[in-house]
């Protein structure tokens, strides 16, 4: 019996080392290196793109680079699939997802939800051609969204934000058929060809389709007809609670000192930051 609790004590040592030489590894390397690998998009303005000089460039790109100056370490960026941004498992690739992230009760799963640093409400687009002036004038009619993204969900009525206050989600709209698109930008390429032509409206980010008018697209939104409400956050690897309440931390001093209202102004407009 002696010797069973001698073992059981080495292993809850064992345990015990292991747990606490895990803790603190994203935090302990960004700051040893000076350095932090941001995840985010290559191909989302004005969130986050390439611009003519082959740099990245955007809202999310700048709130990075304020974590990284608070951090006081260097950023860099790498911008891989959506699904590996947003799936976790990173085994240290990045140190942080900054990619207009929605908070849902599946993600949470898999990755730690750093901190809200803004909202986004979601919008009905349609060309500027089409009568449609309410959602119920959409029913039965062909809708684009963006693939493995919240808008994709609430048009599948199965959308779960998972953020302290949230409203329930109200589904007003019955397509006649869902298409989905790779990037945030293909499907307003299909609806600027004419209403009705490919798509008859596309459900995305307010600060996306104003973003696309700004550019040209000859589209307009549906007014007085948010789809949803949706927080953003930051994420991490669900592997270091120590680097999660750090930059946790951060982003509410952003938000309190103003500095995400700023961002959000310079880059949309529009003070999207507030709770």
């Amino acid at each position: 019996m002696k010797k069973l609790i001698a073992r059981l004590a080495v292993g809850a040592a064992f345990v015990a080392f292991a747990a606490s030489a895990h803790a603190g590894q994203t935090l302990d390397r960004v700051m040893e290196k000076k350095a932090m690998v941001v995840a985010t998009n290559s191909g989302w303005p004005p969130q986050s793109y390439l611009d003519d000089n082959n740099e990245m460039v955007g809202f999310d790109i700048d709130v990075s680079r304020e974590i990284g100056k608070r951090l006081g370490v260097e950023v860099s960026f790498e911008t891989p699939e959506w699904a590996t941004l947003t799936g976790g498992r990173w085994q240290g690739r990045y140190d942080l997802g900054v990619g207009s992230v929605t908070p849902t009760k599946s993600r949470a799963q898999v990755i730690d939800f750093v901190g809200i640093y803004y909202y986004s409400p979601y919008v009905y687009a349609v060309h500027k051609d089409s009568k449609a002036q309410s959602v119920e004038d959409l029913n039965g009619k062909v809708i684009g969204v963006e693939t493995a993204t919240t808008s994709e969900d609430f048009i599948n009525r199965r959308l779960e934000i998972d953020a302290p206050g949230q409203p329930p989600i109200e589904y007003k709209l019955e397509p006649g058929e869902v298409r989905t698109f790779a990037d945030s930008m293909l499907p307003f390429d299909d609806l600027r060809l004419g209403d009705g032509v490919r798509l008859d409206a596309v459900i995305a980010p307010e600060q996306t389709a104003l973003n696309a008018m700004k550019n040209g697209y000859p589209i307009r939104v549906i007014e007085g007809e948010y789809a949803f409400r949706e927080p953003l956050v930051v994420i991490a690897e669900k592997v270091d609670p120590d680097w999660t309440a750090k930059v946790g931390g951060l982003i509410e001093e952003m938000k309190k000192d103003g500095t995400l209202a700023e961002l959000t102004m310079k880059w949309y407009g529009k003070d999207y930051s507030a709770d």
